[in-house]
Order: structure tokens, then C-alpha cells, then sequence
């Protein structure tokens, strides 16, 4: 998953985006609202996650332009404000989470995957796709020929298939979303991880079918 990270205090952008690169996600940092629309400009992200003070205004300026302009990227507001109203006021603008600092990293980990799972239609960890499993938190694909442990870009890979069946991906849209604008990387490498994956996959009727010309969609029978 590709998150953008809106937060000018730099010790703390570190230590997110350190901690959610662990799970293979890729996280772009702006830190201000200006450099934040600069990025939204150029890519397109899972998930957003929005300090309130920002150098150049309050970050609730930032979430009701977004909502005002029906951008649906889903966003967890960062916050040092614990009163209820100030909490009140977020969601009403249509932050789908928020947390207060200091921030518990395996809190925010958790409250990421369940906003992720809300808004790809499900409420578990766990997603049924024909005769697999894909437990995402656990990331394990469960077959007849038993259980594979992905490893961190296949976990991301699978994830962006099995969150929309039958859609196709190009292979640049599967670059942005499996790696950094500093990463020196090729499209080969997605045929790669689709590689891996197929292997994986032998057990079960579930299939990544390439369409020559435009990229890969997951099948399912």
C-alpha cells in the first residue's frame, strides 16, 4: 500500500515511516499541506495520514478541501488535541480515524489495517477468494498444498489483487504502488513479484492472468 504522511515534525515522520516501511508499505513524506498537494498531484495513495498543526495552516483545512473536492483517499488525522469536541470536530469533516500523540506504533499499525479493511468492504483480516485464504495481518495465503508465508512485496502485491478481483493493473501502477520515487527500480521487478506469486498460487483456482498490452487482474472461478 502507498500512504502519504502529512507531518513537519521530523523525528516523529521518521519513526512512522520507518515503522510502517517494515510492512513492505511505502510511505511518501510532505511536510506541509503545499508539498502534500504536490505529491497528491503525481500519484494517487491508499491512505493519508494528517497532522492538524502544519506550517502553512491546520491540517482540517487540508481534509475538508478533500472532501470538498470528493477525494475519497481515506485519512486518519495525527493529533495532540484529546478533547472530545476537537475529536468530534475530525470525523464530522470526514477523517475516517484519528489518534492523539504520542502515538503507540502498533496502535497506529492496527487502526490502519481496519480503516484499509473498511474500505475495501470487510470487517476481518481474513478474505476468502474462492478455494484461498489471504490473511493479511498474518500474511499467508492458505492453499490445498498448505500454508505459504509471503514475504513483504508479495504481501503488497497479493493485497492490491485481492482487494479488487477482475481489475487490471498496469505494471507502472504496480510499481507505484509497491515502491518509493527514490527507489531505482524497473517494471521487470513486478514481473518478478507476479512470478513468485503464480508459484504460490498452483494449488488453487485463483489465477493472476496477464492482459497483453495493459497488465494483470486476479481471477477467481
Amino acid at each position: 500500500m502507498r500512504f502519504l504522511l502529512i507531518e513537519d515534525h521530523a523525528p516523529l515522520a521518521r519513526a512512522v515511516i520507518d515503522r510502517l516501511s517494515l510492512d513492505g508499505h511505502v510511505v511518501d513524506h510532505a511536510d506541509s499541506m503545499t508539498e502534500a498537494w504536490d505529491f497528491m498531484a503525481t500519484t494517487s495513495y491508499d491512505l493519508i495520514l494528517l497532522d492538524i498543526m502544519l506550517p502553512d495552516g491546520d491540517g482540517r483545512a487540508f481534509l475538508r478541501r478533500c472532501r470538498e473536492t470528493a477525494e475519497a483517499t481515506p485519512v486518519i488525522v495525527l493529533t495532540a488535541r484529546s478533547e472530545v469536541s476537537d475529536r468530534v470536530s475530525i470525523l464530522d469533516l470526514g477523517a475516517d480515524d484519528y489518534m492523539v500523540k504520542p502515538i503507540d506504533f502498533s496502535e497506529l499499525e492496527a487502526r490502519c489495517r481496519a480503516v484499509l479493511r473498511r474500505r475495501g468492504g470487510s470487517a476481518a483480516n481474513r478474505l476468502a477468494l474462492a478455494d484461498l485464504v489471504f490473511d493479511a495481518l498474518a500474511g499467508t495465503l492458505e492453499t490445498a498444498g498448505g500454508v505459504v508465508q509471503l514475504r513483504t512485496r508479495e504481501l503488497r502485491l497479493f493485497e492490491t489483487f485481492a482487494n479488487a478481483p477482475g481489475q487490471i493493473f498496469s505494471k507502472p501502477a504496480l510499481v507505484d504502488r509497491l515502491f518509493s520515487f527514490d527507489e531505482d527500480v524497473t517494471e521487470n521487478a513486478i514481473e518478478v513479484y507476479v512470478a513468485r506469486l503464480r508459484r504460490h498460487l498452483e494449488h488453487s483456482s485463483v489465477r493472476i492472468t496477464t492482459v497483453r498490452g495493459l497488465g494483470y487482474k486476479l481471477d477467481l472461478p
